[in-house]
This record gives C-alpha cells, sequence and structure tokens, in this order.
C-alpha cells in the first residue's frame, strides 16, 4: 500500500506548494468533526503514509509523528458538535476544510472528492486519501487528533466505551444510549441519537 502521488509531482514540477486536506468522524453518533491539512516538501516520497483507514492504529500514531516531523506546514481545525448540528456534517466537513485552504500559503488545494467555495485552486480527487500522499496524511493527523479526543470523552463518560467505538454507532454504543440516554457531545440531529433523546435525557 502506497500512495501514487501523480497529483502532487505534477504540481511539484510546476514549483507550486501543495495542501491535502481531510477530515476523521463524519460517521460517528459522538464527538467533534477534526479536519486537518498537510503541506510537504517539494518531492517528498513516504512507502508508508496511505489512507488513515487502511492503517492500524499503531501505525497511525508512528506516522503522525512522521508527518508532523516532515511538514513544511500542517493545521488542524476541531469542528465542534454545536457547529456540527448547526451546519450540517457535510457544510460542517466543507467549512473546516475551507478554513484550512484560506489560511494556508499554497498554490494548490487537494481534498478527498469535497468542492471548495475559495479563492484557490482546489482539486477533489475520490479517495484522495488512497492516491495523494498529502492527503493520506493529512487523513493520519485528523485521525489520530480525533482518536486522542475521544480517549478524553472515554474518561469522562466511561459508560460509552468510546476508548473502542471513538462515538461510531456500534451494537454497544447503542446499548448505552438506549440505557443512559445522550451526553453533552452526541450529535443530536442524528437519528439513533433523537430517538435516545425521546427515551430519556442525560
Amino acid at each position: 500500500m502506497k500512495t501514487v502521488n501523480d497529483f502532487e509531482k505534477h504540481y511539484w514540477s510546476l514549483d507550486k506548494l501543495v495542501i491535502g486536506i481531510d477530515e476523521a468522524g463524519r460517521g460517528p453518533l459522538a464527538g467533534p468533526l477534526v479536519v486537518a491539512g498537510v503541506v510537504f516538501p517539494k518531492d517528498y516520497i513516504s512507502e508508508e503514509i496511505y489512507d488513515s483507514k487502511q492503517l492500524t492504529e499503531k501505525k497511525r500514531e508512528q506516522l503522525y509523528e512522521v508527518i508532523v516531523k516532515d511538514a513544511l506546514y500542517y493545521d488542524v481545525v476541531i469542528v465542534e458538535v454545536e457547529t456540527i448540528e448547526k451546519l450540517n456534517i457535510l457544510e460542517a466537513t466543507r467549512w473546516g476544510m475551507s478554513e484550512i485552504a484560506k489560511k494556508a500559503n499554497v498554490d494548490i488545494v487537494l481534498t478527498d472528492a469535497l468542492k471548495l467555495d475559495i479563492d484557490k485552486e482546489v482539486v477533489d480527487i475520490v479517495k484522495g486519501d488512497q492516491k495523494s500522499i498529502s492527503i493520506a496524511a493529512a487523513s493520519i493527523v485528523a485521525k489520530v487528533t480525533r482518536d486522542r479526543i475521544m480517549y478524553q470523552m472515554d474518561e469522562k463518560y466511561p459508560q460509552y466505551n468510546f476508548k473502542n467505538n471513538k462515538g461510531y454507532p456500534t451494537k454497544q454504543h447503542f446499548k448505552a444510549l438506549d440505557k443512559y440516554g445522550i451526553t453533552e457531545i452526541h450529535r443530536k440531529n442524528y437519528k439513533p441519537v433523537i430517538e435516545a433523546m425521546q427515551s430519556k435525557l442525560f
């Protein structure tokens, strides 16, 4: 498994700086959305940086340290539950990506299949986290950052087992919702959460 890097190679050959942007946490019932962006030096190569979903947690943690050390620049935006509820998850993702893209001093913005309405050239790539090293690196930074947040949430709300489910809709998470109701970090406009709210509040 390794990224092909054709997109970066093309723009690097034109002496253009590229940022790859990706997110973690669109699917969970609880916890924030985390968006990350990574800019690598021209001609950067890694045989290991790939789609975070295809890597073990241990490998992601190792690569996170490599990425933040090797990157010319990286940025992380934490999109809190209130913003997700206000905008909806797609627009919250677009907002987080746009914030990172606008702030970064780059020529080209690569995203994982999401169009952005900003004053920079944006290339939205289907399965971008498998085709672009910058997007893959951003997916790792976003995922590791979010997992660390959910470990903290597990200490606060141990009955939900966030350390294992990370807020995703697992059978055990559904059982906890049914038994204990919702917490302040649950997304109140997600259907299973709405159903839990109708039965009891935490």
